[in-house]
């Protein structure tokens, strides 16, 4: 007779449920503590190391650098979780995993960011808004006047909530805890050297192309449910759609535009990035389209978990159970 062993969906389910409350209650780990901090002083470390006056050796080590900073995350993660569930049982393996996951992700830390600039805009101390923004966005805040301040800080939110948020759960779905951290791995990686000046374009060609490819699906479905999440909280969903079909190409990410686009129709304004895109119509911002992009980044977190993560890991399951009959 044909049975599904239901308990490696409720684990997983645990596991995902337990991180989503520790990130939503407390927030990230200290960054001394924070894996995410740890990839990036390795990477910085094996950048060196790796490169090279030859453009084509310097190539072949990016792979390099991309692959071993993955294996040095994800095997001990593996190892570890496989270790405390033999060991010390099953609620600790749950704890363990969900602590683990939680770091892959960041919902409350994009709320403690992104608030202080909306305040400071708000208090017309544009100098502060300018302080935080290297915190949250890697561009010269020098000269951006306050309605760039307040794009910045929505198309962080926007971006953010495929790589920092629904990427790491969808790769969980599919690979477990393992893969929330390879993935948070590629995305680091990303940020750190995945850019095209003369630095980085070689050393940095291959992270920057996994991390492409790694968000491509997650970015897609992000925007479908930002905008089911726009006619949730009656912002303008129609809107989003249109923005997002005439606009989702103006960023020189393939991914990246996605969603910003959609936030922008959902939000009825413009996000720009000077000398490099805008997207959506011209129409004032204000701090309170900060907010607003947190709320529906939060809803389309939780919307993405109920309608993407539950069917993958029911048919994780099956295939599983499948396999092993």
């Amino acid at each position: 007779m044909f049975s599904i062993d239901i308990s490696l969906i409720l684990d997983s389910l645990l596991i995902f449920s337990l991180a989503f409350l520790i990130d939503v209650v407390f927030g990230e780990v200290p960054d001394r503590f924070h894996p995410t901090l740890w990839m990036g002083n390795v990477a910085a470390y094996f950048k060196l190391k790796l490169k090279n006056e030859n453009l084509m050796v310097e190539k072949i080590n990016g792979v390099l650098l991309c692959l071993l900073i993955i294996a040095l995350f994800v095997v001990p993660a593996y190892f570890v979780i496989f270790w405390i569930r033999e060991f010390f049982g099953w609620l600790p393996y749950i704890v363990a995993s969900a602590i683990i996951l939680q770091t892959t992700f960041a919902i409350k830390c994009m709320k403690q960011y992104t608030l202080p600039v909306a305040d400071a805009v708000e208090k017309e101390d544009y100098d502060k808004a300018k302080q935080l923004l290297p915190f949250i966005v890697r561009r010269n805040p020098t000269e951006l006047t306050k309605q760039h301040i307040i794009s910045a800080a929505v198309e962080t939110i926007a971006e953010g909530t495929t790589d920092g948020i629904t990427s790491p759960f969808f790769y969980f779905a599919l690979f477990g805890v393992p893969g929330a951290v390879a993935f948070r791995v590629v995305n680091t990686l990303d940020s750190m050297v995945g850019y095209k000046d003369r630095d980085h374009i070689n050393i940095g060609w291959f992270s920057a192309k996994m991390d492409t490819i790694a968000n491509y699906i997650p970015t897609r479905l992000t925007a479908i449910l930002m905008m089911l999440t726009a006619l949730l909280l009656r912002e303008n969903w129609r809107k989003s759609w249109r923005i997002l079909q005439r606009d989702r190409k103006n960023t020189a990410s393939p991914n990246a535009g996605w969603t910003i686009s959609t936030m922008a129709g959902a939000l009825n304004i413009q996000l720009e990035k000077p000398g490099h895109y805008k997207i959506g119509d011209n129409n004032d911002l204000s701090p309170v389209h900060i907010t607003k992009a947190l709320r529906i980044m939060m809803l389309t977190a939780i919307l993405f978990g109920v309608s993407i993560i539950l069917p993958l890991l029911a048919l994780k399951t099956l295939t599983i159970t499948l396999i092993l009959r």
